[in-house]
């Protein structure tokens, strides 16, 4: 008789047991989602030079960036700080900084282009005159065109500036592994009136970039570029450093939550 209660007492608590350990809830088959995405990302890296629509302004630049998508609006809205600080400014011996607070709408798809709208405010707290902030309204495109993608931006600056900066280009990206892609990127920015007295294109850019997915939420991207400098013919002057064909590199990390 006690044989069989063990028997029976064992086969009732054998499911618990296989389940898991005594006293714990059993645990359940469906995966566990690890990577659900909130969102949220936040990024920083560092490059060797920094650019501004075209302009060279900034050496051994640090910079980094948070930002957060609402997708549950009309059309998904992104709002986030960028902070950039280079350790020297172009035109002189101090160091440089540059603070963004920005938004931007991300349209859909309207004859045939991907669109999206952006508002950016630009604050240099570092900078030694008044003109230390403005604001930039973007209009931002990209298509495929089967081979490659074409990419432009128009930019009109309000407040000190007052002008406008354009840009084309067209991107190719290429799979290398299942983690790692190569995006190779090529264009022409034009200045028009763009704080100064003058219109026309003001750079050409090659750039290489090696986007590495370290897993479902993080990338890793080393880049590196080549930009040719056309401001010194379009405005009649030169600036030391400022206006130069230039190599540049940099690097950058990118988490999303």
């Amino acid at each position: 008789m006690k044989r069989i209660i063990l028997i029976a007492t064992i086969a009732i608590v054998s499911p618990g047991i296989q389940a898991g350990d005594w006293g714990k809830a059993p645990v359940g088959k469906a995966p566990i989602e690890e990577c659900i995405d909130l969102g949220g990302e936040i990024s920083a890296g560092y490059m060797t030079d920094y650019y501004f629509k075209g302009f060279r302004i900034g050496e051994d630049s640090a910079w980094a960036d948070v930002n957060y998508t609402f997708d549950g609006l009309a059309v998904p809205i992104t709002v986030g700080a960028w902070y950039l600080n280079s350790i020297r400014n172009i035109t002189g011996d101090t160091d440089f900084d540059h603070l963004n607070l920005y938004a931007s709408a991300n349209l859909g798809t309207v004859a045939g282009f991907d669109v999206s709208l952006s508002y950016t405010h630009h604050w240099f707290p570092e900078a030694d005159d008044n003109n230390t902030n403005f604001g930039e309204i973007g209009l931002q495109l990209r298509r495929s065109l089967g081979f490659v993608d074409f990419v432009a931006e128009s930019s009109y600056f309000t407040d000190v500036v007052s002008d406008w900066y354009h840009q084309v280009g067209l991107e190719k990206t290429i799979g290398l592994t299942d983690n790692v892609s190569l995006v190779l990127a090529g264009g022409a920015g034009y200045a028009d009136r763009f704080n100064y007295d003058a219109s026309g294109w003001n750079h050409y850019y090659l750039k290489a970039s090696l986007p590495i997915q370290l897993n479902c939420r993080a990338v890793l991207t080393p880049f590196v570029g080549y930009h040719f400098d056309h401001s010194d013919d379009l405005f009649g002057f030169q600036t030391i450093g400022l206006f130069e064909d230039k190599l540049y590199s940099g690097i950058s990390l990118s988490v999303s939550f």
